[in-house]
């Protein structure tokens, strides 16, 4: 528990900006409550006015905690969630950021993860390089990705895009710990074509093979490879569930393909597609399911400019 607390008393500290003082409340459910004790304790050795909440997994990414976790989100300056489920993506999350609250989510967070990988990044450098992607994914009105031969083409116009840094130090700020992505939501209905997902998926993890997916108006249509089925079945039959909701790029140099989606998500140089719900971040479609599939070594560009090559980033 001390070398977990240590880590804590870190991620709290840099991370946050978490003062004496502010109310801290850690959302944890009865698989990491290891991790949800320490990040409580080193709040509490801070300084802080700490609360812990326990719940059961909520099942799925996306899915909403219950409503007296959400109300306590909304009355807190300082969130941490250590789930096995992603809380990212939910009005929870949504609401507590506009009510001032700095959110940090932690989806799948192992204590493996914890101690070294991407938790270890020097997250100002991280910063640096993930808000220019950000800044260069607003100003494009189109994006291309390029894999194996195949080609995806999305319209980003009129959209934002927003960078998860590591570094929630303001009211209203939030992202995954660890982090190191800079994403955007793609306007509904624009995605068309074909490309191959061959990182990992999330509630599948490290792929067995490659699944080809093809997109049509925006909406997944077809996912044929080992676990092409299991995806589909993730999501479900409806439009919401299925539709592409986020195009984002991983911009952490110490983060590993492990199967945790938490961390591959934001390994260098990936770039990652989500189906399901982006209403929490730019986009119109809530489907109560927000599911990550991780792309290896692809090319990306932005408005015809080279911005992701075969696993660097070009700025």
């Amino acid at each position: 528990m001390r070398d977990l607390k240590a880590v804590a008393q870190r991620l709290l500290l840099s991370c946050m900006g978490l003062e004496k003082g502010e109310r801290l409340l850690v959302v944890t459910d009865t698989s990491t409550v290891t991790i949800g004790e320490a990040l409580f304790q080193a709040g509490e050795e801070l300084g802080a006015l700490p609360v812990l909440i326990k719940i059961s997994p909520t099942g799925r990414h996306g899915a909403e905690p219950p409503l007296p976790v959400a109300a306590a989100m909304e009355k807190s300056d300082v969130v941490i969630c250590p789930t096995k489920y992603s809380l990212t993506h939910t009005q929870a999350r949504l609401k507590a950021c506009e009510a001032g609250a700095r959110v940090a989510t932690m989806p799948g967070i192992t204590e493996e993860m914890f101690f070294e990988g991407a938790v270890a990044a020097d997250y100002e450098e991280v910063a640096r390089r993930t808000t220019e992607l950000a800044r260069l994914l607003s100003e494009a009105k189109t994006a291309v990705l390029v894999k194996d031969g195949l080609e995806l083409k999305l319209s980003l116009e009129g959209r934002r895009g927003i960078a998860s840094t590591g570094l929630y130090r303001r009211p209203g700020e939030a992202g995954n710990l660890p982090s190191g992505e800079a994403y955007i939501a793609p306007v509904e209905g624009s995605a068309e074509g074909e490309t191959i997902i061959d990182g990992s998926i999330a509630g599948i993890g490290r792929l067995s093979g490659p699944i080809r997916v093809v997109i049509k108006e925006g909406v997944l249509v077809e996912a044929q490879g080992p676990e092409g089925q299991q995806l589909l079945e993730l999501l479900g039959d409806s439009p919401e569930a299925r539709n592409l909701a986020e195009l984002g790029i991983g911009t952490n140099d110490r983060a590993k393909v492990s199967g945790i989606i938490l961390e591959d998500e934001k390994v260098y140089g990936t770039v990652h597609l989500a189906f399901g719900d982006n209403a929490t971040f730019g986009g119109r479609v809530r489907a109560g399911v927000h599911i990550d599939g991780v792309i290896l070594t692809p090319d990306l560009y932005l408005d015809g400019k080279l911005v992701v090559s075969r696993g660097k980033i070009i700025l």
